[in-house]
């Protein structure tokens, strides 16, 4: 840990005393290297390596968990960012409670750092404010990718390294040193500010045969462009959108308001501000997040597909027909407007359940036709 910054023993009561997190962990290595690795430093409880749930790879991380917490305090102050199948490993302590790593309080963003700057370099250079829970380079394949995060323990720690190393040279670079913000927040952040200044207009919804001159010529009666393209396939089919990009912001923004909604040969155009990689991906995240909250609010079960239900039948109906094969979780007839539109789900708490009513609902008449009855994929809650 940092020694700037004293750390009395009840500091450490939100983690689990004698546990380590080990990180950016090469995918060959297992739970006996961890083991051998750590082994040294002190008596251990259980070395654990995290993998996938489903395809049992490995995440790149995993636990060393100690008998005594001063064994692996030991461990952290000396072994971290040590080679284990010839790759660096960070420590941390183990957190169970990741409220504090989700508040963001503590947390700080490093940019333009120089690529010889590597985990264990940037963890010497900030110790001396505060202690240091996680600390990461992001790199790629290619090493660092010039930027970093530091998460301190306290605000206090954070601001103090802010103050102190926001636009200081590091190996003749001057670096940002700022307050992490989530994605969400630095979209909207952009969002604010490109409103005001945007000059790059997304256009979709138009047909095959526009190319980039037809495209220019629609535009640059609002103002001079800098360029004008349709995104197209490898075959070089249109993909039914663009971008054009002003000299002004002015001309931009009077096309948007001019042309987003207008008819171009049966199409209705949408033609707004391009959004940028930041926006679209906390779009997408939060896209997910609905999808997700969605799927988890569904009963789990293994569900089978009914089709070529009779009008008639309604979701107790259903039920009731396919109840005898056992326990149902939830029956559904899907409609439109108060009408069924034919098919529905139903789903059993069992695979040879639902394998069961496939077998013997299968082509049966339900109502006044015959059922086509299907085996879904099983959902799993890990």
């Amino acid at each position: 840990m940092g020694s700037g910054e004293p750390n009395p023993a009840g500091k450490k009561k939100k983690y689990l005393k004698a546990a380590l997190y080990v990180g950016d962990l090469d995918p060959d290595v297992t739970e006996d290297m961890l083991y051998k690795k750590f082994r040294p430093a002190g008596p251990l409880r259980f070395t654990r390596i995290c993998r996938d749930p489903v395809t049992r790879s490995p995440l790149g991380y995993g636990y060393v968990n100690f008998r005594f917490p001063a064994d692996a305090e030991w461990a952290l102050n000396t072994m971290n960012f040590d080679l284990i199948n010839g790759k660096p490993f960070r420590l941390m302590w183990s957190q169970p409670d990741d409220r504090l790593r989700k508040s963001g309080v503590g947390n700080i963003f490093i940019k333009n750092l120089d690529k010889s700057i590597d985990n264990r370099a940037l963890f010497y250079l900030f110790s001396a404010f505060g202690n240091i829970l996680s600390c990461k380079v992001v790199c790629d394949d290619n090493g660092s990718k010039g930027y970093a995060y530091v998460h301190f323990d306290s605000l206090a720690a954070a601001n103090r390294a802010i103050w102190h190393m926001n636009g200081v040279r590091l190996n003749n670079r001057q670096v940002y040193v700022g307050r992490f913000k989530f994605p969400e927040e630095r979209a909207a952040e952009v969002r604010t500010r490109d409103r005001a200044t945007f000059t790059n207009v997304f256009v979709k919804n138009f047909g095959e045969e526009m190319d980039d001159e037809k495209l220019k010529d629609m535009f640059s009666e609002y103002g001079p462009t800098e360029s004008v393209k349709v995104i197209r396939d490898a075959s070089g089919k249109s993909k039914g959108f663009g971008f054009v990009r002003y000299e002004t912001h002015e001309a931009a923004q009077k096309a948007v308001l001019d042309l987003h909604g207008k008819s171009i040969d049966g199409k209705v155009l949408y033609v707004g501000r391009a959004q940028k990689k930041i926006e679209r991906l906390a779009e997408l995240r939060r896209r997910f997040e609905r999808l997700r909250l969605k799927e988890k609010s569904r009963p789990p079960g293994v569900p089978i597909y009914i089709k070529n239900l009779d009008e008639t039948i309604s979701d107790e109906k259903l039920k009731e027909e396919f109840s005898s094969f056992g326990s149902i979780s939830r029956a559904k007839v899907m409609v439109e407007v108060g009408q069924g539109k034919g098919f529905g789900v139903v789903c059993f708490s069992s695979f040879e359940e639902a394998t069961k009513a496939v077998d013997e609902m299968n082509g049966r008449m339900m109502g006044s036709k015959p059922l086509h009855v299907t085996l879904g994929q099983a959902r799993r809650r890990w």
